[in-house]
């Protein structure tokens, strides 16, 4: 039995009919429908007394043309379906459905690399590849390119945070963008390509991202349109210079001086890629627990926070980005940079200054397509047990914006007994 309501719409013969034909499909070892083998899709990081966001079941095609017929299925019987890739994509979705009465489609099995173009820097996947296993590949056949990678990258999907819009910190930062073809099973179970892959005979597929006519990749993206079974991205060049940085500001007040000086830069592209610019709060819980800054039930002062910070070699604000290129034009680049950060009141610092300090560490290997969890450390910033849930408004890339978002939402947070533990990221021209 699963305690998980079914859809408003469904029976229970209508569900067991589903449940019995997705069988005939994939095999009974791939179909689950009991509470025990549901319960790993049921992760959620917020309550959930009433199991709205349990799924009613879950079912793992191998091929495209099961989704195919699984589509079919569900449309016969009117059962709802919740496509994941990983169901890893943490901040964005995960397995657990945003409604009730959902089988989790599980897109996992479908987990292979069909193909990388070293000389045009393009992939083409399926949706249960993960980040690592993409590195991986690459780096065994010595391919020099570099993937792009969200804070969660290991175990996450680069489908599914590309429809998730997700984003990385380096120059290809902004997945979407650099996503190039799709194969999508339809509502009715029918199979399109998107862009040059609709033209018979093509080999553009994944070098160029519009085809002919009204471009539809968009459709797919934070959308039920469609199930992508396959998607193209762009890789980047490994360049021959990286060199990363950090800019340590000392007051939570500094946040439209960032912008400001920020903003130019990245809309110039001399700045490259997307800054993260974090919190002391949101740096300190990656790696150290509350109680070691305040006692437990006392107020996350600022003063306890600066000393925490400044022991760790943390400002207020910490801002990463990183040049990418040649010791000439790094060398061109960087005075530029530097004192337009410097002239904003921060330190502009490198390994030189950092040396092994696991915050820029953290940071350093994600601008370079690097893979760690490190962030996971936020869920037991209270010790263990913790949850968490994210809230990223949109903004332009103003100072006067960012600065009346910090003071809102450090009014909302501390009313209500949390802590202020914020990063932005810088786009360019956007703050999210």
């Amino acid at each position: 039995q699963n305690p998980a309501p079914l859809a408003p719409h469904m029976s229970k013969a209508d569900f067991a009919g589903a449940m019995k034909a997705f069988r005939g499909v994939v095999g009974a070892d791939w179909v689950f429908g009991d509470e025990e083998s549901v319960a790993p899709y049921a992760k959620v990081y917020v309550p959930d007394p009433l199991n709205r966001h349990v799924p009613v079941g879950a079912v793992c095609p191998e091929t495209v043309e099961q989704v195919q017929e699984i589509v079919r299925i569900a449309n016969q019987y009117k059962q709802p379906l919740w496509p994941v890739s990983t169901g890893k994509n943490m901040g964005y979705g995960m397995t657990a459905p945003a409604t009730p009465g959902q089988v989790v489609l599980d897109l996992k099995r479908m987990n292979r690399i069909l193909e990388v173009d070293a000389d045009l820097g393009t992939c083409l996947l399926e949706p249960g590849v993960t980040y690592q296993q993409l590195k991986d590949y690459l780096v065994e056949n010595n391919i020099p390119l570099w993937i792009d990678v969200p804070t969660v990258g290991p175990i996450a999907s680069p489908v599914g945070n590309t429809l998730d819009r997700g984003v990385g910190y380096t120059p290809y930062g902004e997945h979407f963008m650099f996503q190039c073809g799709m194969e999508v099973v339809l509502p009715d179970g029918q199979l399109m390509r998107t862009g040059m892959g609709s033209i018979k005979g093509s080999t553009a597929w994944q070098a160029f991202k519009w085809g002919y006519g009204p471009y539809l990749d968009g459709l797919f993206t934070q959308s039920n349109f469609g199930v992508v079974t396959k998607m193209g991205l762009w890789l980047m060049p490994k360049p021959p210079v990286y060199k990363p940085f950090m800019v340590r500001h000392a007051e939570m007040g500094d946040v439209p001086r960032i912008i400001e000086a920020m903003r130019p830069l990245r809309v110039s592209n001399l700045v490259a890629n997307c800054n993260l610019m974090m919190s002391a709060s949101y740096q300190l819980a990656m790696f150290k627990r509350r109680n070691e800054i305040v006692p437990d039930g006392a107020m996350l002062d600022e003063v306890s926070l600066k000393k925490a910070a400044k022991a760790n070699g943390l400002g207020m604000w910490n801002t990463y980005f990183a040049l990418y290129g040649t010791e000439q034009t790094v060398a061109a680049v960087e005075p530029i940079i530097r004192a337009t950060l410097t002239a904003s009141g921060g330190e502009v610092l490198t390994s030189a200054e950092m040396g092994d300090n696991p915050w820029f560490h953290h940071h350093a290997t994600l601008m370079e397509g690097g893979l760690n969890l490190d962030e996971i450390g936020l869920l037991r910033w209270r010790g263990a047990g913790g949850g968490l849930a994210w809230f990223a408004p949109v903004a332009a890339a103003r100072g006067v914006e960012a600065e009346r978002q910090t003071l809102l939402a450090k009014e909302i947070v501390e009313k209500w007994g949390f802590d202020y533990t914020a990063a932005y990221a810088i786009g360019w021209r956007d703050l999210h």
